[in-house]
C-alpha cells in the first residue's frame, strides 16, 4: 500500500510540473514571435531590396500569385468613361529567406503591418486614374509570413479606372471594363504574375448597381513588350449590361407620347390656326429639349448612337406634323382661291346663257312672224332647224353623251375618301385624312425596324 501511494504522489507531481511548463510556454509565446521576427528580419540578416529567388531556390523569376475580392462598384460614368471600384487586393509569393521554426505547429504565421519590412512586388494598375488606401481606424493592410517562407500581402483599396466605351448601341449596349495589373520595373526574367488557382476573382453577393448589371467576368493575361523588355500583366474583364427599364420610362415612352400628341392636330379643324400652330410648336420644342438633355448626359462621339436614331426620327415626325399643317393651310387657301375663280366663271357663263336665251327668244318671234306672212302669201312652210352652234342644242347633246357613256369601275381610295365631308377646302381636308393614317403607319414601321435591328445586334454581343 505504501508503494502505491508513493507512485501516485510522483505521478501527481509530474503532472503539476508539466502544467507549469505549459503555462510558462503559453505566457512566453508572444515573446517567441518577437524573437523569430528579430531572427529573420534583423539588421544585416534580410535585405528588402533583393527579390526572392525562383522556384525551389533557382535563379528563375519570382512567382507572385494574385487574387481579388470585389467589395463594391460605386459608379460607372458614361461621360468620363470610367468606373469606381473598391476591392481587397492580395498577393502571395515565396521568400525562402523568411523561413522559421513553427514550434511544432504552434506558430502558424507571423503578422506584419509595415510593408517596407519585406520585399514587395512593384505592381501597379495600368488603367488607374485615381486611387487611395483606407486608414480608418487603422491602415487596412497586413502581411502574413508563414513558416515555409510564403508571404501573403492583403490591402483594401479604392480605385477609379478608365473604361473606354463603345456607345453605338446605347442604351441597348453592353460595356467591358477592365482592371489591369502589371509590373512596373521587373521584367519577366525577374518577376511573373499569375492568377491564383481555383477562384482568383470573387465578387460580393447582392452587388447592386444603379443602371447596370454585372453579368460575368473573365481573367486573362496581358503581357506587354516595350523597348526595355517584356513585363508581366494580368487583367480582369468585367461585362456590364445596361438596365433598359430606366431608359424606357425616361426616354422612349415620353418620346412616343410627344409624337402621338403631335398627331392630334390632324383631327383639328384646319381653320383652328392658333390651336394647331401652338400644339405643333410646343411638341417640337419639348422634343428638342429632351434631345438636348439626353446628349448632355453622354460624351460627344463621332458616330451615331441608337438613341440618336430614335430621338432624330421622333423629332422628324413632330416637325413633319408641323409642316403638314403648313401644307394644309396652303391647300386650304388655294382651294378657296380656285372656288372663287370657279364661282366667277359660273357667273359669267350664266350671264352669257341668259343673254343667249334672250336673243333666241327674239329670233324665234321674228321667225314665226315671217312664216305666217309667207303662208298668207301662198308659200310653203319650212321646218325650223337649230344651227350647230346653237347653245341650247349643244347643251342637249352633252346631256345625251353623259347618259350614253359606259359606267366606270369604282376606285376604292376615291370611294373611301368620298365618305368624308367635302366642302370648299376639300383638298386640305383630304390631306388631314391621309395624314391620320400615314403618320401612325410609318411610325409603327419605324418601330418594327428599329427594335428588330438593335435587339438583334444586342443578342450578337451576348456571345462575348
Amino acid at each position: 500500500m505504501g508503494s502505491g501511494h508513493y507512485f501516485w504522489a510522483i505521478f501527481y507531481f509530474a503532472s503539476l510540473c508539466s502544467a507549469s511548463l505549459a503555462n510558462n510556454a503559453k505566457i512566453n509565446f508572444r515573446e517567441k514571435e518577437k524573437k523569430v521576427l528579430d531572427q529573420i528580419l534583423g539588421a544585416g540578416k534580410y535585405d528588402a531590396r533583393i527579390r526572392p529567388s525562383g522556384i525551389n531556390g533557382t535563379d528563375g523569376p519570382a512567382i507572385v500569385r494574385i487574387n481579388l475580392f470585389v467589395r463594391s462598384i460605386m459608379t460607372i460614368s458614361d461621360i468620363k468613361m470610367e468606373y469606381s471600384v473598391q476591392l481587397t487586393f492580395r498577393e502571395q509569393w515565396t521568400d525562402e529567406r523568411l523561413k522559421f521554426d513553427d514550434i511544432q505547429g504552434r506558430l502558424k504565421y507571423l503578422t506584419l503591418t509595415e510593408a517596407n519590412r519585406v520585399w514587395m512586388p512593384d505592381l501597379f494598375f495600368s488603367n488607374e486614374k485615381e486611387g487611395h488606401f483606407h486608414n480608418i481606424i487603422m491602415p487596412n493592410v497586413y502581411i502574413r509570413i508563414f513558416p515555409n517562407g510564403s508571404v501573403l500581402y492583403s490591402i483594401r483599396i479604392s480605385l477609379t479606372l478608365a473604361c473606354p466605351m463603345n456607345l453605338k448601341l446605347y442604351p441597348l449596349d453592353r460595356q467591358i471594363c477592365s482592371l489591369r495589373m502589371a509590373s512596373y520595373g521587373w521584367t519577366t526574367n525577374d518577376l511573373v504574375f499569375l492568377w491564383k488557382e481555383g477562384d482568383p476573382v470573387q465578387v460580393v453577393k447582392n452587388l447592386h448597381l444603379p443602371r447596370f448589371t454585372l453579368e460575368k467576368f473573365l481573367t486573362d493575361y496581358c503581357n506587354s513588350k516595350t523597348n526595355t523588355g517584356e513585363y508581366s500583366c494580368l487583367k480582369v474583364d468585367l461585362l456590364f449590361k445596361r438596365e433598359f427599364s430606366y431608359y424606357l420610362i425616361q426616354i422612349y415612352i415620353p418620346c412616343c407620347m410627344l409624337v402621338i400628341v403631335s398627331w392630334v392636330s390632324f383631327w383639328l379643324d384646319q381653320g383652328a390656326v392658333p390651336a394647331r400652330v401652338s400644339l405643333g410648336v410646343t411638341t417640337l420644342l419639348t422634343m428638342a429639349t429632351q434631345t438636348s438633355g439626353i446628349n448632355a448626359s453622354l460624351p460627344p462621339v463621332s458616330y451615331t448612337k441608337a438613341i440618336d436614331v430614335w430621338t432624330g426620327v421622333c423629332l422628324t415626325f413632330v416637325f413633319g406634323a408641323l409642316l403638314e399643317f403648313a401644307l394644309v393651310n396652303y391647300a386650304s387657301r388655294s382651294d378657296m382661291h380656285k372656288e372663287n375663280m370657279k364661282k366667277k366663271r359660273r357667273d359669267l357663263e350664266q350671264a352669257s346663257l341668259d343673254a343667249a336665251s334672250d336673243l333666241l327668244d327674239t329670233d324665234s318671234n321674228a321667225t314665226f312672224a315671217m312664216a305666217s306672212q309667207f303662208q298668207r302669201g301662198g308659200g310653203q312652210q319650212k321646218p325650223l332647224v337649230r344651227h350647230p352652234g346653237d347653245p341650247l342644242a349643244l347643251e342637249k347633246r352633252l346631256q345625251c353623251e353623259v347618259h350614253m357613256q359606259a359606267p366606270k369601275r369604282p376606285n376604292c381610295c376615291k370611294t373611301w375618301l368620298s365618305k368624308f365631308p367635302t366642302r370648299q377646302c376639300s383638298r386640305s381636308k383630304r390631306i388631314d385624312v391621309i395624314s391620320r393614317i400615314t403618320f401612325p403607319l410609318v411610325f409603327a414601321l419605324f418601330n418594327l425596324v428599329y427594335w428588330s435591328t438593335y435587339l438583334f445586334r444586342e443578342e450578337e454581343d451576348e456571345t462575348f
